[in-house]
């Protein structure tokens, strides 16, 4: 029988207007740093700070899989520059033509720049072999990481802390590098740092790679392809 813990159930009042302001705020003015980092250090209780509100993500039966690895050394960093450095340039010769200029212009990350970088990873076997939510979908352990991601990048945010995804590499170099088990995933490496200035809009769009798609057209009600109200758009 399971026992409750301490804690129970609380009023759930909606946010004032200034706080909740504050969060499509954080939301909204969201951005993927590559260029813009200062060269400051954080702070160790911002950095736990930043830490806490990844670990208050929500997981898949509350098994908490992921793991943050904190890399600071220069020389860590850098050879995972060179493993990035790698498969940046395996990934642009996928493309062609003009788009092949456009992507070897665009600066995907920002390994040397961001004083400090965090690999954020997904231990598939914690909670062990039957988890509560994850019997049929066993990819809900890694999404669980993934909001750990979000829940910290939206917290640097507020932070005035720039955080960049970086995903362009092979896994197994990574985790060679940082001698990561096998049974291990790497969900996400973060680079994170101040910034004074953030693109207004999304970088990529600013620099014509993609445009943000229209709500409306992404939103269906009751079956798959009929439209929604427009009144979906904020």
């Amino acid at each position: 029988m399971l026992t409750e813990p301490k804690g129970g159930l609380a009023a759930a009042s909606a946010f004032s207007p200034e706080e909740r302001e504050a969060v499509y705020r954080a939301i909204e003015t969201r951005r993927d740093v590559r260029d813009e980092f200062l060269g400051d250090p954080l702070p160790d209780d911002l950095v736990k700070r930043l830490l806490s509100a990844a670990h208050s993500a929500p997981s898949v039966g509350f098994m908490q899989p992921w793991n943050f690895l904190l890399v600071r050394a220069p020389e860590t960093r850098e050879r995972i520059w060179q493993a990035f450095r790698r498969a940046n340039e395996e990934a642009a010769l996928m493309f062609s033509g003009e788009q092949q200029t456009k992507y070897r212009s665009l600066k995907l990350e920002g390994i040397h720049k961001a004083p400090l970088s965090i690999c954020v990873t997904c231990d598939r076997t914690r909670g062990g072999a039957v988890v509560l939510g994850r019997t049929h979908n066993p990819q809900m352990d890694v999404y669980s990481t993934v909001c750990a991601v979000q829940n910290l990048w939206l917290a640097a945010r507020a932070e005035g802390v720039g955080v960049g995804w970086v995903s362009i590499f092979h896994e197994a170099e990574i985790k060679a590098i940082l001698k990561i088990p096998d049974h291990i995933e790497i969900v996400a490496w973060l680079c994170l740092g101040y910034v004074d200035q953030l693109y207004q809009q999304p970088e990529l769009a600013v620099k014509g790679w993609r445009q943000r798609l229209p709500l409306d057209e992404l939103v269906f009600e009751e079956s798959w392809g009929c439209q929604a109200p427009s009144a979906v758009s904020r």
